[in-house]
């Protein structure tokens, strides 16, 4: 009877002569092929073209009606009507071969892109200008080494003199507003986010509140009350402090919102594990939140090492090399630009372009070492 059983009711055997189902034999007949998510990103070769197409059509469509029909002139206007065109034919384009999400995802794509290109060339444009203008300073050896001692800016050569002095000025006070105010910050933006409470509140309160505070304030009031009230000199040390008072509110608010996005479950972690609160925080929360909390120093940094009206107040401007922080007035690069740049004086504007070419320059090197420096526990904890 099992011979005379029709064809189409055998099941198949397998090799070792075990029967296999019906369903596998179905799954194993083709070749097996893994499910890859379909890249968002990819643009073909259509959509390179409709983005340089829309670009030329719309800088000709604006050349004739903006530059030839209209009585319109200018470089800002006519770049803003060829963007608002580019994206309307862009947008035109797109909709003729895809569907609603993707010409909506492609279009803000290609605002955003626009914005940051626009930063870009804006920071881009600024550098090169600062530096170019401050080249026939740069190119003296003397710049580095030299203070303006005994030198007549406004009329001495550039070979004459330098910024030495404004240089080491700077670092020193930086250092000291620095090494007073991160700590400060810190602490604040952990008693904020990880103890909590009332006056957790009120400490927010005062942060956002001085963050907003003029920089002429903190100059002023340094002033009264080291200077006047406490019987302190015109100083590095008074400059460091007002310093201090502008970078601690933009220090504890970054570090804040660079707490509140590491994840809870870390936290849960750490307890779980019988770590206390503090080990916790200083083992686990802070390491993970290194890059935010660099980037809050990067922020407050830039702030200060440009401030010139309350190291003005309360230090005043100096041409000679001076190490002390509570004696004597003391420069610094903000304090040398502003003089030159005011002076009218074509020498001492180079010079004063020469000292902001350096200040940029400080202001890179320390973004990219604070940068490293804050990658290293990361690296470590993986």
């Amino acid at each position: 009877m099992t011979s005379a059983m029709p064809s189409r009711h055998r099941r198949p055997v397998g090799v070792h002569g075990s029967v296999q189902p019906s369903g596998q034999q179905h799954l194993q007949s083709g070749p097996v092929t893994s499910d890859k998510p379909r890249t968002l990103t990819q643009r073909t070769l259509d959509d390179r073209l409709s983005l340089v197409s829309a670009a030329a059509g719309a800088l000709a469509i604006v050349w004739i009606i903006y530059d030839r029909l209209l009585p319109f002139s200018g470089t800002l206007g006519f770049l803003i009507c060829w963007y608002v065109t580019f994206v309307g034919l862009y947008t035109a384009l797109t909709s003729l071969r895809y569907p609603r999400p993707i010409v909506i995802d492609r279009v803000a794509q290609t605002a955003i892109t626009g914005c940051a290109l626009v930063v870009g060339f804006a920071l881009a444009t600024t550098v090169i200008y600062t530096f170019w203008q401050g080249r026939h300073a740069l190119v003296h050896l003397n710049f580095y080494t030299k203070d303006m001692g005994g030198v007549q800016p406004a009329t001495d050569p550039l070979n004459k003199g330098g910024a030495l002095h404004a240089i080491v000025g700077t670092f020193l006070e930086l250092g000291v507003a620095v090494a007073v105010s991160l700590p400060l910050g810190i602490a604040a933006a952990v008693y904020m986010t990880e103890v909590g409470g009332r006056l957790s509140k009120v400490v927010r309160t005062v942060v956002e509140a001085m963050t907003a505070l003029p920089d002429l304030l903190a100059g002023l009031f340094v002033y009264a009350t080291l200077i006047l009230t406490l019987g302190f000199q015109l100083s590095g040390f008074a400059a460091a402090v007002a310093l201090s008072i502008t970078m601690l509110p933009i220090i504890a608010r970054s570090s804040e919102l660079a707490l509140r996005v590491v994840p809870g479950g870390l936290r849960e972690a750490g307890l779980a594990l019988g770590s206390t609160r503090w080990r916790t925080v200083r083992r686990v929360i802070l390491p993970t939140a290194a890059p935010g909390l660099a980037t809050a120093l990067i922020l407050a940094f830039a702030r200060a090492v440009g401030e010139t009206a309350p190291v003005l107040i309360v230090s005043g401007a100096s041409g000679y090399m001076n190490f002390s922080l509570t004696h004597n007035p003391m420069n610094s690069l903000p304090l040398f630009v502003y003089e030159g740049i005011r002076s009218g004086q074509p020498l001492w504007i180079a010079r004063g372009f020469g000292a902001a070419s350096i200040l940029l320059a400080i202001v890179l090197i320390v973004f990219v070492i604070i940068r490293f420096i804050a990658r290293g526990p990361n690296r470590r904890a993986r």
